[in-house]
């Protein structure tokens, strides 16, 4: 990995010459994002992280916490416990830089001997685990981390409106095989390209279903105009 993103987040927090992020995915085409929108303050941000922001309690943990915007508002705002992590060194160099007291490079899923009153998973954060199939483990990983009357909230969308209709009034989606919201992203840089990785955009049922399975309540906590949610899930 070439930490294009985390680059991007440093370049803006340091003042050098940040560019836009170029995103393309297999089913979207090439976009230009502003690397100051990860920068945004809470009143920049839409009504569903917001909500999160508002449900958020206790011992946090921001699980890919990008630029910190999040958790930074939690620290300072809120005078919340909050433990920033993302897989990215150059994102949480700048997480420190903007005074998170507790950022760290690290992988949820080899996070050890701690637990937590909720797990943030916002910016669609659900999607890391990549695929359908990653679903059960991934949860039964976040489950381990809550403390007793914990809390995971997590926002994502259903992608189905992006298929076009077929003749019989449904969705063409183009493989029997695999999750319709599971997509290969692609990122752009200064030039530079990114591996390709794989991301998922979960629907609320197959969240649901996910979670009912891997002995999880889940609640539907907003939905937006466009298909995408703020859910919670809980032991």
């Amino acid at each position: 990995m070439k930490d294009l993103f985390g680059k991007a987040i440093l370049d803006y927090q340091t003042n050098n010459s940040p560019e836009d992020l170029i995103t393309e995915t297999t089913i979207s085409e090439e976009d230009e994002m502003s690397v100051a929108y990860l920068f945004r303050s809470y009143k920049e941000m839409p009504s569903m992280e917001q909500k999160a922001l508002q449900l958020a309690k206790g011992k946090i943990l921001d699980v890919g916490c990008g630029a910190g915007s999040h958790s930074l508002y939690l620290q300072n705002e809120l005078n919340l416990e909050v433990t920033a992590i993302d897989i990215s060194s150059n994102a949480i160099q700048a997480c420190s830089l903007r005074g998170i007291k507790d950022a760290r490079v690290q992988d949820v899923m080899t996070l050890e001997n701690e637990t937590y009153d909720t797990i943030l998973l916002l910016m669609n954060g659900a999607g890391m685990c990549g695929k359908l199939k990653n679903i059960p483990n991934f949860l039964i990983k976040l489950k381990s981390l809550l403390n007793p009357g914990g809390q995971i909230l997590l926002d994502s969308s259903d992608i189905i409106y992006m298929f076009d209709d077929d003749e019989d009034g449904g969705k063409w989606i183009p493989s029997d095989n695999e999750y319709y919201g599971e997509v290969v992203f692609n990122i752009g840089y200064k030039g530079e390209k990114e591996k390709p990785f794989n991301w998922m955009y979960i629907d609320y049922n197959t969240l649901q279903n996910a979670a009912f399975a891997n002995d999880l309540q889940a609640e539907l906590i907003l939905e937006g105009q466009h298909y995408d949610y703020l859910a919670k899930l809980s032991i």
